[in-house]
């Protein structure tokens, strides 16, 4: 028997091509693949190229204007996995940015894991994460 699924695209090519959506809901639970700080209205345009802070504050945006689509806010992630590529970096400026972004600690499941290199060499950032619906 076949979940049924809701799917979210921004219609860029990768998503044809390589087969994934920005997000798919099944019950009520959304799963978000990873988002970038790629802008949503130029996806040949990366936010923020060599600033930590303006890619976190990117990648944010992007995951909220995903869970808008499905109804929901940052307030509904309960766990997301950044994907860095400079712990340094992250610890100086992403740390801040959260607090700002979600108006003091964030309360989820949270892990965070330094790679070499992320889809594009000037990405610095990616977030995979999970929200629930309320009920």
């Amino acid at each position: 028997m076949a979940i049924e699924k809701a799917a979210t695209y921004h219609h860029i090519p990768i998503e044809k091509e390589f087969g994934y959506a920005q997000a798919i809901k099944t019950g009520d639970t959304v799963y978000l693949s990873g988002q970038v700080s790629i802008d949503p209205s130029d996806q040949n345009h990366i936010i923020g190229v060599g600033d930590m802070a303006a890619q976190v504050h990117q990648v944010y945006a992007n995951i909220q204007k995903v869970l808008a689509q499905y109804g929901l806010s940052l307030d509904h992630i309960v766990d997301e996995v950044i994907f860095i590529t400079d712990t340094d970096a992250f610890t100086t400026a992403g740390i801040r940015c959260r607090q700002d972004i979600f108006k003091g600690a964030a309360v989820l499941a949270s892990t965070v894991v330094q790679v070499q290199r992320l889809w594009l060499p000037e990405l610095m950032i990616e977030i995979k994460c999970v929200a629930k619906v309320s009920s």
